[in-house]
């Protein structure tokens, strides 16, 4: 079959297309026919060299979310059968023609969706929902506030949380992605190289925050915060240090947590996504969710993908679309 693989740790040419052993799945693994591959941050950082993945995931093809046709289950599968159409999420491995991957973690491709749109969904909707609805316990009627609202991870958080029944804000880097995001839902989005998100918002304050960018937005979060409100990081592109006062955590009854999805064991994930089908699937399939495809490019083609990821010029999500 082919594959993406990282020849080297590098820049996005590293990327090159070689011919690789067809996987064989494990008794709780299915074998999938790829037909799309979504391109996240993780994989990017994987590429430099930054972040090696877990124990049991190719070391040199990314790939974390992937949608396409199940061509054969592994004995102790049940739920899954040949022939189905899923999307699923990975622990590396995604930018190929075929990928194993534990049945438990799969869902089932969303009904008139493509496959493209598809491959766009598990990492980020795994990712927001355990940390945005299980960790940041979002409520109807709370205010919610994501930074780099259009992003991958931003589009998914706007779209849920208002279906959730939330206010919602959002930042971004420049007035086109703000009114994109305000028209996915977002209630008002901030364009953070002309408007202090703090200032604009301090009035209201916010009771959850999603933060993927540190640095000097630790203390601006934190002051944003109403009492018994809730910031969560999954990301420190900015910075992983950032000073505040421990008082002020105190006086508000603030929590800080925070997560990362990639290292989580198995049965972690397989909950999650029971949970994913349960209270999301139902919102995709009633069309209080669209996908957001920025561009989709070729297998072969993986490295132009990651140098648009690198420029943060998209709106949405990047796709590698694998031929048949």
């Amino acid at each position: 079959m082919k594959a993406v693989v990282i020849t080297q740790p590098g820049a996005p040419e590293v990327l090159q297309v070689q011919e690789r052993e067809m996987p064989t799945p494990a008794p709780h693994q299915v074998l999938v026919r790829v037909r799309a591959a979504g391109i996240n941050r993780p994989d990017v950082a994987q590429r430099k060299g930054h972040y090696p993945p877990p124990p049991g995931a190719p070391a040199d093809v990314p790939g974390l979310e992937i949608a396409g046709i199940v061509e054969a289950c592994g004995e102790q599968v049940t739920h899954r059968k040949p022939g189905d159409a899923v999307c699923a999420l990975l622990p590396g491995g995604g930018y190929a023609e075929y990928a194993v991957v534990d049945a438990r973690h799969c869902l089932p491709l969303p009904q008139n969706w493509s496959f493209e749109a598809a491959s766009s969904l598990p990492e980020t909707v795994f990712t927001v929902w355990h940390n945005v609805f299980q960790r940041g316990q979002l409520q109807p009627g709370e205010t919610f506030l994501v930074h780099g609202g259009s992003s991958g991870i931003g589009i998914t958080a706007i779209q849920l949380a208002k279906a959730w029944g939330a206010t919602v804000y959002a930042t971004a880097g420049s007035d086109e992605k703000c009114r994109a995001c305000e028209d996915l839902g977002a209630d008002r989005c901030l364009n953070y190289k002309t408007e202090d998100f703090e200032e604009e918002l301090k009035a209201e304050g916010v009771d959850v925050i999603l933060d993927m960018v540190g640095g000097d937005y630790i203390s601006k979060n934190l002051n944003l915060l109403k009492p018994d409100g809730r910031l969560v990081f999954i990301n420190a592109m900015q910075g992983a240090q950032g000073a505040f006062d421990v008082r002020h955590i105190m006086q508000k009854r603030l929590t800080i947590t925070g997560s990362t999805l990639r290292p989580r064991d198995a049965d972690f994930k397989a909950a999650l996504a029971e949970d994913i089908e349960k209270h999301v699937w139902p919102l995709l399939q009633g069309g209080r969710f669209k996908p957001v495809l920025y561009q989709v490019f070729d297998l072969a083609e993986a490295a132009q993908a990651h140098a648009l990821m690198e420029s943060s010029e998209h709106i949405g999500k990047i796709v590698l679309q694998v031929p048949e």
